[in-house]
């Protein structure tokens, strides 16, 4: 008989999946650790259960949520930022951790030996965020021939993706605005440093906030009536112009094989850091109509392509 295992996803906790290896035997729960910035029913932590289904996990729930949280975890999750792995790696006491790099280099910061061979407790998947930097630049150049400026949003967790479009724009003779952002009710007032540079483009980097409020930051870009080139596929979708990134659905599609693998007996050490292939570039025609935007037809048709 297939093996049945059972999936529960807890939100900014726990990951419990009870696992039935025979119908005869009792259940025996792999447990994967994961905080995140999302709500449990966000779309990304959707993906990720959907390949775990197609791995032979089948999801379920347990009543005491708190019980579930004291349980030990197998396997833990360090999705997004340096700070997650750092908790990871605090919080696992020498457990296999699953990373998913998406703003640091976790082979220049010395988490790991190569990409190759990671050595240690870390394996998973890493994205160059700071050549995506300097690419969402060099297409904002493309999409405003004629912009003298470029905004540069940035936080506290994205400044090396900051200073990466900062080096990209001077290289393109763009004059980098620096945009620092420190939450929601402050949107407003930080993209009124663009004011006095009226239609020029605005860069949105890979960071949680910016996922997490995609609404609000398109709102108030929209009022201003400022185009921005965002790195998430979700802040297209919530009112920015162009989107170019990675595929964070398909990053947590393609993460729960990890682990997959750690569960069945894959070593981090031994196992090598993957670089996504999933990269994509979008535009919202919507937005490009509200704000008044022209773009080329080449330009919209390459969009759309890599969109699909």
């Amino acid at each position: 008989m297939r093996r049945r295992e059972f999936i529960t996803l807890i939100a900014g906790a726990t990951v419990v999946w009870p696992v039935m290896a025979r119908a005869q035997q009792q259940p025996k729960m792999l447990h994967v650790g994961f905080v995140g910035i999302q709500p449990r029913e966000a779309p990304v932590y959707t993906n990720f259960l959907k390949r775990m289904a197609e791995l032979g996990y089948q999801e379920g729930y347990e009543s005491n949520y708190r019980e579930l949280a004291a349980r030990k975890v197998d396997v833990f999750l360090a999705v997004g930022t340096e700070r997650a792995l750092r908790a990871a790696l605090l919080a696992a006491d020498g457990k296999p951790i699953v990373l998913l790099a998406i703003d640091f280099d976790p082979v220049a910061r010395g988490y790991v030996a190569s990409l190759s061979r990671p050595g240690g407790s870390v394996t998973g998947i890493f994205v160059r965020q700071l050549e995506l930097a300097a690419k969402r630049v060099e297409i904002a150049r493309e999409a405003f021939p004629r912009a003298t400026v470029v905004g540069i949003a940035f936080d506290t967790i994205s400044r090396e993706q900051r200073d990466a479009s900062a080096e990209a724009a001077r290289k393109l003779g763009l004059e980098p605005r620096m945009i620092e952002i420190k939450g929601e009710q402050g949107y407003a007032g930080a993209f009124g440093a663009m004011d006095n540079a009226p239609g020029q483009p605005i860069i949105l980097p890979a960071g949680p906030i910016f996922l997490r409020d995609r609404a609000a930051i398109a709102q108030a870009l929209l009022e201003r009536r400022i185009p921005s080139v965002a790195a998430f596929r979700e802040n297209m979708e919530a009112g920015a112009l162009i989107s170019y990134g990675f595929d964070l659905m398909g990053l947590f599609y393609d993460i729960a094989s990890y682990v997959h693998q750690i569960a069945r007996g894959a070593k981090p050490p031994d196992t090598p850091i993957e670089q996504s292939p999933r990269f994509y570039m979008a535009v919202n025609l919507k937005t490009a109509a509200s704000l008044g935007v022209s773009l080329s037809d080449v330009f919209v048709a390459r969009a759309n392509e890599v969109r699909e």
